[in-house]
C-alpha cells in the first residue's frame, strides 16, 4: 500500500513497508485519539510523506476535513492562515511548536486551535509558551515503522488544576497506547523482562500491534534485528513507565551518551537547556574524549531578537546550575541554524561528524 523512508536522523534512511490493513488500523485509531470531528479544517504543517501525515492524508478524506497546505513552514504565514481560514487542527515536531511560540510580540489566538506534536520528546518550557498563546497541544509517540503514532498522552481532567510547569511536565510525557496497538512495553536490554513500573528504570521501548510495518524493503538483516520474538517491534528508543502506566521516552538508543560509565540522556540535558530564553534549538551529542571515552556536547542556535547574546560559558554554567555537573555539557558550540531533515528533525549525526572531525 505504502512506502514511507525514516527520516534518516540517527544513520541513512531506510524504506518501511507498509499494508493496507495496517494502514487502515492507525487512519481510524488516530481519528478516535485526537478526537476528530467532520469538517475539521487541517493545517499541513507536517509534511505529507513523513509517516503518511501521521495517517491525517487518508483521515481528512475520512471526515470530509479541509486541507490547507504550506510551500514551507514559515511562522508569520502559519498565523495569517490560521485566522483567514479558520484552522482547527495543526499537526507538527517540536520544532514547529519552538518556532510557533518563538516569535517577540506574538499575540494570543483569537480561539484554540489544537496541535498535535510527535517526533521528538516536547521539552516542557516550549509546551509552556505554545500553550500560552491558545494552542491546545496534544502529544503523542510513533515512529514509521508504526505508520503514525499508537501511543498518545491521554489527558486527565484533575490535571488541570496543577501548576503550569507540572502540567508541562505531564504533557512531556509519551503515555499510554492507543487502541490501534494490541501491546506496549519496556523490556530490560539483557533479560528482555519488563522493567519495574517506577518511572526509573530503564529499558527498550517494544510495540505489537497491526499497523506495525511489514519490514524494511530489500533489507532482511535490518528487519529480523527490530521485529523478533513472537512480532515484538523493537524501536531502539529507551524508555520508563511511571506508576501510573505513563510511557516516558528518556532517549533514542543511539543518542545515549557513556562518559566515564555514566549514562547521559540527552534529552534530559536538551530540556534543561530549552529553559534558557536565549536560546532558540538545541542539540546535545557525544564527542569523542581520551579520558572520558565520550563527553556531552551542546550544539545551540540563539533567538535572533537578542540585543546581547550569552557566551558558552554562561550557557554552560546555566545547565551546571540546573545539573548534576556529570550531565552539564563539557563543550558547547553556537550556530546561527542547526541543520534539519526534510521532516524538520534535527540532524545529530551532522552534528556529531562536526564536532568529532573537529576534535
Amino acid at each position: 500500500m505504502a512506502l514511507n523512508y525514516t527520516s534518516g536522523t540517527t544513520s541513512s534512511p531506510k524504506g518501511v513497508v507498509h499494508c493496507h490493513r495496517g494502514l487502515f488500523i492507525i487512519t481510524v485509531s488516530s481519528l478516535i485519539d485526537w478526537s476528530i470531528p467532520n469538517q475539521t479544517v487541517f493545517l499541513w504543517t507536517l509534511p505529507m510523506f513523513h509517516a503518511n501525515g501521521w495517517s491525517y492524508s487518508w483521515g481528512m478524506a475520512a471526515v470530509g476535513g479541509t486541507n490547507i497546505c504550506l510551500r514551507k513552514v514559515d511562522v508569520p504565514i502559519i498565523y495569517s492562515v490560521i485566522k483567514h481560514h479558520g484552522v482547527t487542527h495543526i499537526c507538527g515536531a517540536p520544532v514547529v511548536l519552538n518556532m510557533l511560540s518563538s516569535v517577540p510580540s506574538t499575540k494570543p489566538l483569537d480561539r484554540p486551535v489544537k496541535i498535535l506534536t510527535s517526533g521528538a520528546s516536547p521539552p516542557a518550557a516550549v509546551l509552556l509558551r505554545t500553550e500560552s498563546l491558545g494552542f491546545v497541544v496534544s502529544h503523542s509517540y510513533g515512529l514509521t515503522e508504526t505508520a503514525g503514532f499508537v501511543v498518545s498522552c491521554a489527558w486527565k481532567s484533575q490535571w488541570n488544576t496543577l501548576a503550569d510547569t507540572e502540567r508541562a511536565r505531564l504533557k512531556a510525557r509519551q503515555g499510554v497506547r492507543t487502541i490501534g496497538l494490541a501491546d506496549m512495553d519496556v523490556v530490560h536490554p539483557e533479560t528482555g523482562m519488563s522493567v519495574k513500573h517506577d518511572g526509573q528504570s530503564q529499558g527498550e521501548i517494544v510495540f505489537r500491534g497491526g499497523s506495525i510495518m511489514l519490514g524494511y524493503l530489500k533489507d532482511q538483516e535490518g528487519s529480523s534485528l527490530c521485529m523478533r520474538d513472537n512480532d515484538w517491534f523493537y524501536t531502539g528508543d529507551i524508555g520508563v513507565v511511571h506508576s501510573d502506566g505513563y510511557l516516558e521516552i528518556k532517549d533514542r538508543s543511539k543518542d545515549v551518551i557513556i562518559s566515564g560509565g555514566e549514562n547521559i540522556s540527552s534529552a534530559e540535558v536538551e530540556s534543561v537547556l530549552y529553559m534558557n530564553p536565549a536560546i532558540n534549538e538545541v542539540a546535545l551529542v557525544a564527542q569523542r574524549d581520551k579520558f572520558w571515552g565520550k563527553r556531552p556536547c551542546a550544539f545551540v542556535s540563539l533567538k535572533w531578537e537578542l540585543s546581547k547574546k550569552p557566551t558558552e560559558e554562561a550557557i554552560i554554567e546555566f545547565c551546571r546550575a540546573r545539573l548534576p555537573h556529570y550531565l552539564a555539557p563539557k563543550s558547547l558550540i553556537i550556530q546561527d541554524e542547526l541543520p534539519i531533515t526534510a521532516t524538520v528533525k534535527i540532524e545529530k549525526f551532522v552534528l556529531r561528524e562536526i564536532v568529532n572531525a573537529v576534535n
